[in-house]
């Protein structure tokens, strides 16, 4: 753990002029093992390397074992593959003739790595049981002819990955629907129009947001007074520890913050101790000028117990960089690492 006020590099991204993502608020990240294995022993298993050529049969069986790991992150946009593999894949060869008999191996690939996705990996090709004839005959026919095709599969799972492998699949169903939302109104054209002040009132109702932002909304229950939590979101010295990264807070109307080492910058338009905090509120990556608003109620129903209605409006759904998980990261961040930290650290329940 870092010293107090120090800020724990697993937390802090230093400001870049790229955008990079800071706190993993911006950040979609997918354990891709399991789908590595499935992705592998599809590719791999069963694969016929020689059916009868020379009088031998050659084919490889399962994917024994795949360790290590293998992850996607979608940052910026951007799909950013990690792996680092080894993998076992059994094959068996049968001779005809007379010199019917069965021979079992196997072919590993010790380092698979997305450091090295543009090179074929080590493959190395071993008989199980003795060193017989028919065994040489059989390893030296994987590594001339299986061993290409091992790799050319390889090859194919590397671009996957590439892609994204589940994860890309995932960012974009995300898309679809807000997009696929648009038609649904065309079929609403065909009603009588309703006078522009009744759809002005239908539209408040709904709290309808404007189209390419959306809002947030949660309630958070907390053990303390309502002047203890909000003098933690309001002294930086305090948000310093809790966070693991640099803040700087004003605490006059008017008054600017830095939050998550600049990460988060804004404007206090509004504060009243214990009850309110009203704020411009924007992050690095949004696009230029492009600033949200917060507002954090306060309510003690009972001495003890706070609760705060959080409601930020004006959330970008895609950031400058086209990143498209901007609210549900945005939403994330607020539950994660700031009101469950908050919680942790100072002891005010869960």
């Amino acid at each position: 753990m870092a010293k107090y006020g120090e800020g724990d590099k697993r937390w802090i991204v230093e400001e870049r002029p790229d955008g990079t993502n800071v706190h993993n608020w911006h950040w979609a990240e997918r354990d891709c093992l399991e789908w590595s294995r499935a992705r592998l022993s599809a590719l791999l298993a069963g694969l016929t390397v020689l059916d009868g050529e020379g009088g031998l049969t050659l084919r490889t069986l399962a994917l024994d074992k795949l360790d290590g790991e293998a992850y996607v992150n979608i940052r910026k946009g951007k799909v950013i593959p990690g792996y680092e593999l080894s993998l076992t894949l059994s094959w068996e060869a049968e001779a005809a003739g007379a010199e019917a008999a069965k021979v079992a191996g196997a072919a590993e690939i010790p380092y698979l790595a997305d450091e090295n996705a543009d090179e074929d990996p080590e493959l190395r090709v071993t008989v199980r049981g003795d060193d017989t004839p028919l065994a040489r005959r059989a390893k030296d026919a994987f590594l001339a002819r299986g061993k290409p095709m091992v790799l050319e599969k390889i090859r194919e799972f590397v671009a996957a990955m590439a892609k994204g492998g589940p994860a890309k699949d995932e960012l974009e169903s995300k898309k679809t629907p807000a997009k696929a939302a648009a038609p649904a109104v065309k079929e609403d054209a065909a009603a009588p129009a309703p006078a522009p002040a009744a759809k002005e009132k239908k539209a408040k109702a709904k709290g309808k947001d404007k189209e390419g932002f959306k809002t947030i909304e949660m309630t958070e229950k907390f053990y303390c007074r309502a002047k203890d939590i909000y003098e933690i979101l309001m002294d930086e010295n305090r948000w310093k520890g809790f966070t693991q990264s640099n803040a700087r807070i004003s605490r006059e109307v008017g008054g600017e913050f830095s939050l998550f080492d600049g990460s988060i910058t804004g404007v206090n338009e509004e504060l009243q101790e214990g009850k309110l905090i009203s704020q411009k509120w924007r992050f690095g990556s949004w696009p230029d000028g492009l600033y949200s608003s917060v507002r954090l109620v306060f309510d003690e129903p009972e001495s003890g117990v706070t609760i705060i209605k959080l409601k930020q409006t004006d959330v970008p759904e895609e950031d400058k960089y086209g990143n498209a998980t901007v609210v549900e990261n945005t939403e994330r961040g607020w539950r994660e690492l700031i009101f469950q930290r908050i919680r942790g650290v100072f002891g005010f329940g869960i």
